[in-house]
């Protein structure tokens, strides 16, 4: 079923409390996905849910979910899986915000990186939604430091990342483990293999929801390649900073090496920036994450890893600092500036030979207009004639 429009919330069969949380936040008119997944959620159904990055597929899981939760039980109701901690963080974060006026719901938050101690203390305080990445979770499950076998609801988001990234074992096993569940949903931005295979062994006749990128929930991204040497990148991306005036951007490397790199030439020219990836320790990542959240930070450089775990509404443009090696990771970088019906920019730096072949391959495959561009000293644009 497809569903190209949202629907107010006051329409919704939703409590007051939800109601007055979404308020709070400004919101009345849901997105599709939440159009499409609330009603059938909230009936218990097996829902699949096939919708782009960024068009609200936490509050389309979470609403249902707060909806549900017995607030005087002490035994875990919900299991949300994510992928990556930043993605399981934001959902804890905006589940929050849903259940803001509902008091005596409890949330946690389970991920590696971070001290088990500290989650095994905030597991004694009986949540009944655990949020969590699946190594992390069966972790706590080896342990006996969490029983799940409780949850009527389970979620994965971003199924199709989990199981690229090998979570596939550790998915099954905790599915396995919750016998007592009423219903399952799965959001994954492509139908892969893998996940049908999860909807065939462990849904029942699921609700199959389908928010197509079309123009009027795709964001408006305007694109363009750059021909720049990998030691003129930092001067391309200042230029074209200072020129449109951007303040708030998110910059996109392969490795960490170059993360590492980008940020600190960027400092040297008086940027105000700072970067994550793997090897950054849980707490200092949060600590980054947290100052770009609230605008305090000019240029956030990143790995992949953080392409999905990031969700802010008002990023000024995207750089391809290097151009990505899957195609899925262009459409996950980009994805992160033209929200909130706001145009945005992405730029990508291509400095060889193969890196042109990957471009052109992702332009391709994607169906994006890529506008292949040169920068005059002053940062202004000029558009290239395509042969």
């Amino acid at each position: 079923m497809q569903f190209t429009e949202g629907v107010r919330f006051a329409s919704l069969p939703l409590s007051g409390e939800t109601l007055r949380a979404l308020q709070k936040k400004g919101i009345e008119m849901s997105t599709p996905v939440q159009a499409g997944c609330i009603e059938p959620m909230l009936e218990w159904k097996d829902v699949i849910a096939k919708a782009p990055t960024g068009t609200g597929k936490t509050f389309a899981f979470g609403i249902p979910i707060i909806e549900h939760i017995d607030t005087e039980s002490h035994e875990v109701q919900a299991v949300i899986m994510a992928p990556t901690r930043e993605l399981a963080m934001q959902i804890t974060s905006e589940m929050r915000e849903v259940a803001v006026y509902k008091t005596g719901i409890r949330i946690v938050c389970l991920y590696g990186g971070q001290p088990i101690g500290k989650q095994i203390e905030a597991l004694k305080k009986k949540p009944q939604i655990v949020v969590a990445t699946p190594g992390r979770l069966s972790d706590h499950m080896k342990r006996r430091t969490v029983r799940v076998d409780s949850a009527q609801t389970v979620v994965l988001d971003e199924a199709d990342r989990m199981l690229d990234m090998g979570f596939i074992h550790d998915v099954t096993r905790i599915l396995d483990k919750i016998p007592k569940r009423r219903h399952l949903g799965m959001f994954s931005a492509t139908m892969s293999r893998e996940v049908m295979d999860i909807s065939w062994v462990y849904q029942r006749d699921p609700v199959e929801i389908e928010v197509a990128a079309d123009e009027k929930n795709k964001p408006d991204i305007r694109q363009y390649r750059m021909d720049v040497s990998t030691d003129g990148k930092v001067d391309a991306m200042v230029k074209i900073m200072e020129a449109e005036g951007f303040e708030r951007v998110m910059a996109f490397c392969n490795t960490k090496g170059s993360t590492e790199r980008m940020t600190k030439f960027l400092q040297l020219r008086g940027i105000d920036a700072d970067c994550i990836h793997g090897d950054i320790p849980q707490k200092r990542r949060e600590a980054v994450m947290a100052r770009f959240r609230k605008g305090e930070l000019r240029v956030f450089v990143a790995t992949d890893v953080a392409a999905r775990g990031i969700d802010v509404d008002d990023v000024d443009a995207v750089f391809n600092c290097d151009v990505p090696d899957e195609n899925e990771y262009y459409i996950h970088r980009i994805g992160r500036t033209g929200r909130a019906k706001r145009q945005g920019k992405a730029y990508t730096f291509v400095a060889d030979y193969p890196s042109k072949m990957r471009i052109d391959e992702i332009a391709k495959r994607t169906k994006n207009t890529i506008t292949p561009v040169e920068l005059d000293e002053n940062g202004a644009l000029t558009e290239l004639v395509q042969k």
